[in-house]
């Protein structure tokens, strides 16, 4: 039986040609870019290129790049560096965020309220998980240390409106950051367009490595290094920098800038197809998100009236599809979905999630086959539960 992954919003493969630029720097290309000597000055270079290559890719300057190990790394750094830096120079503790950010930033900020007494409150969202962005100014106070709202959420794939808050917050001099995670692996993003302070990217979610993701930080904002003990990456990011995944990294990132569009085009009809079929043939059904116009152009998700999803997601891996009750981070939890809660879905139907997420090189017959098998599939789950 061959396997069919739909799952693709949790990790991707690694593309050929981002192995193939990795590595020499396993073996041939192995120094330590602090070295001073010839190995040292070859990893060193490596490193610049990379780290020019994500700058030019997202309209920013090389100095405004720092390699993380992953994109949750980044978003740690970008909240309690800003926050901390932000109250340590002019007193502020507030933090706005969305109810609804990716557990890299909610547990993260938790812990700044929980241990270092900041305040936080929360952005309101639609039932579509779109983020308040005409009222954002209603919620931004004097004491505001940072914002952060997600480009695009992982579990239901809506894509949120930055503009408008990452004005507001350039006009009251306040940090905003984005989880770009999920958003980066199909659209471009040009920093200075969109006005933000800080992103996060994660290079396993556009077909890099894992073990390796980057932050933005426009130049002039305050942050602190979370990872002391060595001048690397500007002093914000002590360790010596994992050459081979920088790398790797760059090339995948500058391949979604090559091919996004061509990609973007592949995927949108087959994730439509998905979602119209379920809408239509799936007896209580809902789509989760946004609609098709404004979610990420391989993410479809859904909840059904009475079915437990982790038992689905089961019985699709026994029929050889795999595929996610949500965030990666939640699989296999019992609990209800707190992404669909706070968008108001009562436990009946957040307990029945369902997140069908495809790759680029996914194809009809893929998902042919796929809707063919989901009937059957959550029928006997049906059976199962009663």
């Amino acid at each position: 039986m061959k396997r069919i992954y739909l799952d693709f919003a949790a990790t991707t493969p690694v593309e050929q040609r981002v192995i193939d630029a990795m590595l020499p720097y396993f073996k041939e290309n192995f120094g330590n870019p602090s070295s001073v000597h010839r190995f040292g000055q070859v990893s060193e270079k490596a490193l610049d290129e990379s780290r020019r290559s994500i700058a030019a890719n997202l309209g920013a300057d090389p100095s405004e790049i720092i390699f993380t190990s992953c994109g949750s790394e980044s978003d740690n750094l970008a909240i309690r560096g800003a926050a901390l830096a932000r109250r340590a120079k002019f007193g502020h503790k507030h933090i706005l965020i969305s109810p609804i950010e990716h557990p890299a930033v909610q547990v993260t900020v938790d812990q700044l309220v929980e241990i270092h007494g900041f305040e936080a409150s929360y952005l309101p969202v639609d039932q579509q998980g779109q983020a308040d962005h005409k009222n954002i100014d209603k919620y931004l106070r004097e004491d505001t240390a940072i914002v952060s709202i997600m480009a695009a959420n992982n579990e239901i794939g809506t894509i949120n409106n930055l503009r408008k808050i990452a004005q507001a917050c350039t006009e009251r001099k306040i940090p905003f950051h984005t989880d770009a995670v999920q958003y980066a692996a199909h659209h471009e993003i040009d920093v200075n367009t969109l006005g933000v302070d800080l992103v996060s990217l994660g290079a396993h979610k556009f077909y890099g490595p894992k073990g390796v993701g980057a932050l933005y930080v426009r130049a002039g904002t305050d942050l602190l290094p979370a990872q002391t003990g060595g001048s690397q990456e500007f002093g914000l990011r002590a360790a010596t920098e994992n050459i081979p995944l920088i790398v790797g990294m760059a090339k995948a990132f500058q391949l979604v800038i090559e091919e996004g569009a061509e990609r973007q085009e592949r995927l949108i009809p087959l994730r439509d197809k998905i979602i119209d079929f379920v809408l239509e043939e799936i007896p209580n059904s809902q789509l989760t998100g946004a609609l098709p116009s404004n979610r990420l152009p391989n993410h479809a998700s859904f909840v059904f009236e009475g079915i437990d999803g982790n038992l689905l997601i089961q019985t699709l891996d026994s029929e050889g599809f795999a595929c996610s009750s949500g965030s990666a981070c939640k699989t296999g939890d019992p609990k209800p979905s707190s992404v669909l809660t706070r968008l108001g879905y009562p436990p009946k139907w957040a307990l029945g999630s369902l997140r069908v997420t495809l790759g680029k090189d996914t194809t009809l017959a893929e998902v042919d086959q796929f809707l063919k098998g989901l009937p059957g599939c959550i029928q006997r789950v049906m059976e199962a539960s009663q």
